[in-house]
């Protein structure tokens, strides 16, 4: 569990029928687990190692000093957790958090509709009152790992006749509920997480709306904050600061003087990697502000944006690093195609969890506070 990731087996998702690729991930999971610390500033309570925010960043930084994995990857921790803590109940607490902190549960996201995607409340899912329970009808899109998933969060309409905004409620259901299925959606990469996620009639028990019913959005709307800051993490990459230099040195030419031969080469990297330490310092200060209670609610947007594009460029320097051979799709020397195929990924990292459009008008309106047009 000190070796690099170096493709989507190596990650563990946990969940109810979640398998392991030897034993040594199964061991690192419940030893984090057993711990706390899975989510190490969650508290005791739920599951969490009750660490204060220094010591949280002081056991990742340990962490990446040795090349420790991750020992868990989940929505539950990165998105659904910090929901449930602020707007869940002291029962949904303690059902759902331990759950997600010991790899029990894994969890999807259902957001984004056919005709609701960046405007993502003109959604049009619906859960109706039927007494004892809600029977949602609808449809989601781009639902991350919906066909490997135990349980979904999901917005619906729960008032078709309130202002797009209000109306809306947060349910929790178990994706074996019966009237759920999916369908995979194939991307150009050749992989996908994504699917389509279909809701014929389910029945879902009145107790699993988290927050106010109608007042989904505002459960939402934070649930996002913490998307928007999980995905602006790949704008440090694998690395512990991003930068690219280090890790192309042994594969790229070198002139007599022992740089990279290929001077407009040299010259992106180089940009680059003060581009990824300077994000990497700009995320250390974020996340300290947002573990003190100080950070700016719009920042997570700004943090994703610039994140993302980072992200982009760090592929599209790594495929101009490799020339030709960067190319290759199917070989067994170019890892099945890891360069090209992870590069046409990225392509998605700026319009996933709202699109760099999106997020630069968040930006101009809410933190530069320009006038809107």
């Amino acid at each position: 569990m000190r070796e690099p990731v170096r493709d989507e087996s190596d990650l563990c998702w946990g969940g109810r029928n979640a398998t392991f690729k030897n034993e040594a991930q199964r061991r690192w999971l419940e030893m984090m687990a057993e711990r706390g610390w899975t989510v190490p500033d969650w508290p005791r309570a739920y599951g969490g190692g009750g660490l204060s925010p220094a010591e949280t960043k002081i056991l990742r930084q340990e962490m990446a000093r040795i090349g420790a994995r991750n020992p868990l990857y989940s929505f539950g921790i990165s998105m659904l957790g910090p929901a449930l803590l602020k707007y869940g109940t002291e029962a949904q607490k303690t059902r759902f958090l331990t759950e997600i902190a010991r790899g029990e549960i894994r969890w999807c996201q259902g957001y984004s509709e056919p005709n609701a995607g960046s405007d993502l409340a003109s959604l049009q899912t619906r859960a109706e009152d039927r007494g004892d329970h809600w029977l949602v009808k609808g449809q989601k899109v781009w639902t991350s790992y919906a066909d490997k998933a135990d349980w979904i969060f999901c917005l619906v309409r729960t008032d078709p006749a309130a202002p797009k905004h209000k109306g809306i409620s947060f349910l929790l259901f178990d994706m074996a509920t019966p009237g759920v299925s999916t369908k995979p959606i194939l991307l150009i990469s050749g992989y996908s997480p994504f699917c389509e996620t279909f809701f014929d009639d389910v029945a879902v028990p009145k107790d699993q709306v988290v927050g106010e019913i109608n007042k989904g959005w505002d459960v939402a709307k934070y649930l996002l904050g913490h998307e928007r800051e999980m995905i602006s993490g790949m704008g440090v990459g694998a690395g512990s600061d991003g930068t690219l230099g280090p890790a192309l040195a042994d594969t790229i030419g070198r002139d007599g003087e022992g740089r990279i031969a290929d001077p407009f080469l040299r010259a992106d990297i180089a940009r680059f990697d003060v581009d990824a330490l300077a994000f990497s310092a700009m995320s250390e200060r974020f996340i300290d502000e947002l573990k003190a209670g100080q950070a700016h609610p719009a920042q997570p947007s700004m943090m994703k944006y610039a994140g993302t594009e980072l992200n982009k460029r760090r592929h599209e320097i790594v495929m101009a690093a490799g020339g030709a051979d960067a190319l290759e799709w199917e070989s067994e020397r170019s890892r099945g195609g890891k360069r090209p195929r992870e590069w046409l990924r990225t392509k998605a990292n700026s319009i996933e969890g709202g699109t760099s459009e999106i997020q630069l008008g968040i930006v101009a309106k809410r933190i530069l506070e320009l006038p809107g047009s």
